[in-house]
């Protein structure tokens, strides 16, 4: 293996000499090691040892595989292909017309399921659908009839009526009981419209609010259903059929509303924010590289008028961020530590911090993640808690709150395989000096976050911390893939966070920040391991985050499961949760 070794080593360096042969004779990186030992932090436990080249010299000094990619050797070939999607050009207004008196391509009436246990009960026609019916021939009682139309929510029927008729098609819609008309009943009603406008090719559209509706349930039908038209065809060669909806108005039909117009406004600029976790989090890793996360979060700061610093390797280095550049050391891409800050007008009453994990891709590591169920395919998706947190920044900076100072960290990178790569059984020291043994290189995004934390409360000085990340696999078997799970270091902080999942919809646990397990992370030889015993993983995963962590409340959000679809990808998930959360924190 060694000799093999020497002739692999021998080939990149004839490769180079080929490639360059007027270049100098430069050693390889894996001789400089044999001089001293590498920057892995500041220690006290080997005083005896050399000192080697830093990281970064060393890279000027040889030619791996980082450098052969800077001379455009190993650099993969990518298209011309945008990086974001095209919004959805529908405009959402409120409607005082009376169903029956309206006009264009589809109205979509809801329904309610009939009260009492008769679970075979169709759906009763009357109030609005009644006068419908009554205007349409008994088109709404003859679909009803013909479909065994029960008003659960998520089913429909559709018919096509008369030329004479103001509307070309009309739609039943389940809207579920009605006396539960909240912001759950919302979105699965507006996703249903999402749907029936796309299959139906609408240009002019209306939907009719049900009774109980109010400005919180408007806002929640206009944001899932622009969600819902989000359209990604980024990476093909031809549009085809792959075309977006021609929906171009989208009438709310209901009497004045208190707020109503205001939940309209709010909306797309929340939305904007999701689409740009969706962008991020659906494209593939050899198009968003921490660079690209790093454009994002300058664009970002630009169109909104938030600050931007981005801190290079040499200066997460110079700050002692040995558990996010150990992360790093093994990929060619460069590691981006990005801090977005919105600073409010006028007093600034509360500042907050929203850390995201930002894995651009997530190898394992020597650790890799290999063979059925590993996933190692769909490893783009590890950055969907950078996706939120940068989508959350773009919501926060449109809508531009008052009272609240708030920092926007992601400490991006690629876990990788190489010879530079970190190791199971190595040693990290974080900014804050504590210690951690390496005992699974596929446990990284909490390395990276840890630095992160440290980084909110003792440079930025954050009150109270959020951070959200794809951490555990574990994750999704205690909650499946519609929940997040999150912990809490504070009562005010569970509560505030339990009432903006309510409020957005998104669905999230509290879990137990259970300390009985802690003695899972203690090491022999460092301060921590960066995994636990076999059982418990998500729960051991939030205390290693708890220790870097001193007097701010804290949270931290694990969305393993929600950050993706099978159906239908990307979900933006937690960017209107945070945005609201940080919105809530300065009133």
């Amino acid at each position: 293996p060694q000799t093999s070794g020497m002739n692999a080593r021998a080939g990149i360096l004839a490769l180079v000499m080929i490639a360059a042969p007027s270049m100098a004779f430069r050693m390889p990186v894996s001789h400089a090691r044999m001089a001293g030992a590498r920057m892995i932090g500041a220690t006290k436990s080997l005083p005896t040892m050399p000192l080697r080249l830093p990281r970064a010299a060393a890279r000027h000094t040889s030619y791996g595989l980082t450098s052969l990619r800077a001379m455009g050797g190993v650099a993969p070939m990518i298209g011309k292909h945008e990086l974001r999607t095209e919004a959805p050009k529908v405009q959402i207004s409120m409607d005082k017309t009376a169903p029956e008196e309206w006009e264009g391509d589809l109205l979509v009436m809801p329904i309610f399921a009939p009260e009492g246990d008769d679970k075979e009960a169709l759906a009763v026609v009357d109030g609005v659908a009644k006068t419908l019916d009554e205007k349409s021939d008994g088109a709404v009682t003859e679909m009803v009839e013909i479909n065994e139309f029960k008003g659960k929510e998520g089913s429909s029927a559709i018919v096509r009526l008369p030329k004479s008729s103001s509307v070309r098609k009309l739609s039943l819609v389940g809207a579920g009981n009605a006396t539960k008309f909240g912001t759950d009943a919302a979105i699965k009603l507006a996703n249903s419209l999402a749907g029936t406008i796309k299959a139906e090719k609408a240009k002019k559209a209306a939907l009719v609010l049900p009774a109980g509706a109010d400005a919180d349930a408007v806002k929640a039908i206009a944001q899932t259903l622009l969600v819902g038209l989000y359209h990604d065809a980024r990476f093909k060669s031809e549009a085809g059929d792959n075309k977006p909806a021609p929906i171009e108005t989208l009438h709310l039909l209901s009497s004045p509303m208190e707020g109503a117009e205001a939940a309209l406004e709010e909306a797309p600029k929340i939305v904007e924010g999701v689409r740009l976790a969706k962008d991020l989090v659906s494209a593939p890793a050899n198009y968003i590289t921490p660079t690209k996360l790093a454009e994002a979060a300058e664009q970002i700061a630009k169109e909104h008028g938030l600050e931007c610093k981005i801190l290079e390797r040499e200066e997460c280095e110079k700050m002692g961020m040995g558990a996010y550049l150990a992360v790093s050391q093994g990929a060619c891409e460069p590691p981006k530590f990005i801090h977005l800050t919105y600073k409010p007008k006028g007093e600034v009453k509360k500042k907050v911090a929203v850390i995201g994990k930002g894995l651009t891709f997530d190898s394992g590591g020597y650790n890799l993640k290999a063979g059925p169920g590993s996933m190692i395919e769909m490893m783009k998706f590890d950055m969907g808690g950078s996706a939120a947190t940068l989508g959350a920044a773009k919501a926060v900076g449109a809508l531009q709150p008052d009272g609240v100072e708030a920092h926007f960290i992601v400490a991006s990178c690629e876990n990788m395989v190489s010879a530079e790569a970190m190791r199971p059984g190595d040693i990290l020291t974080a900014s804050n000096g504590k210690t951690i043994e390496v005992i699974n290189t596929d446990a990284e995004g909490r390395l990276t976050l840890a630095d992160a934390l440290i980084y909110a409360e003792e440079t930025v000085g954050a009150e109270e911390i959020v951070d959200i990340a794809t951490l555990t696999g574990a994750m999704i078997v205690a909650l499946g893939p519609l929940y997040a799970g999150f912990w809490t270091s504070d009562d005010e902080m569970t509560e505030s966070l339990k009432e903006s999942f309510k409020t957005t919809g998104e669905k999230a646990w509290h879990m137990p920040l259970a300390m009985e397990y802690a003695e899972a992370l203690k090491s022999p030889i460092a301060d921590l391991k960066n995994i636990g015993g076999k059982g418990g993983g998500s729960i051991t995963a939030a205390l290693f985050l708890k220790e870097f962590v001193k007097k701010a409340k804290w949270a931290h959000v694990d969305v393993a499961g929600p950050v993706w679809s099978d159906k239908s990808g990307a979900t933006g998930y937690g960017v209107k949760s945070l945005t609201d959360w940080v919105i809530k924190s300065g009133k």
